[in-house]
């Protein structure tokens, strides 16, 4: 999850970000330094707590103010209509029942709002798709749940959004069972 062709994704995916921003699963922070001057105030969450003593590092160097929440993606603390951006990056993969999270966020989006996402998962090819279904068992054990064979825009759908700009393409130095990238906006 890091490396440069991330980070160039993390930038592009975020670029568009305005007013009052909720990410969702934010780990270990590392879109926080990718935010655009537009973005007013940040909420996020993560359930792992793993993740924080490395999000706190990038909480204390952030630009932005971030109020950062324990809580799972699938029962987001925050009241209907909050926000005007919810950004999901890489966290579909490995929460519990990600059309839940994603009916959560588009719960919270206010009138007008936009979910950003930017997320791996099921291939095209079929012949991916199949090592990815070969695989997910073995990377669900090794990396935190992470499953390579998420049909997200499937998710997206079930979740009530609607997507309005998509870019589907293979993560340049990663495998393509691991690097089927989905990066978009969805709206309601």
């Amino acid at each position: 999850m890091k490396g440069e062709p991330l980070a160039a994704a993390r930038r592009r995916s975020l670029r568009s970000a305005r007013g009052r921003i909720l990410e969702i699963g934010i780990g270990t922070g590392q879109n926080l330094p990718h935010y655009p001057q537009a973005v007013t105030s940040i909420a996020a969450t993560d359930p792992n707590p793993g993740m924080e003593r490395e999000l706190h590092k990038r909480l204390a160097g952030s630009a932005v103010s971030v109020n950062f929440q324990s809580a799972p993606a699938e029962s987001l603390p925050f009241a209907d209509a909050t926000f005007e951006t919810v950004v999901s990056t890489q966290v579909l993969c490995s929460v519990k029942d990600p059309v839940a999270a994603l009916r959560e966020a588009r719960r919270v989006l206010a009138p007008g709002g936009r979910l950003l996402f930017l997320e791996h998962g099921h291939s095209d090819d079929p012949k991916v798709a199949r090592w990815q279904r070969w695989l997910t068992p073995l990377q669900r054990l090794f990396a935190a749940g992470c499953r390579l064979d998420v049909p997200v825009l499937d998710m997206l759908h079930r979740a009530g959004f609607e997507v309005v700009d998509l870019h589907r393409y293979y993560m340049e130095g990663d495998p393509k069972t691991h690097g089927s990238m989905y990066e978009g906006i969805a709206i309601v």
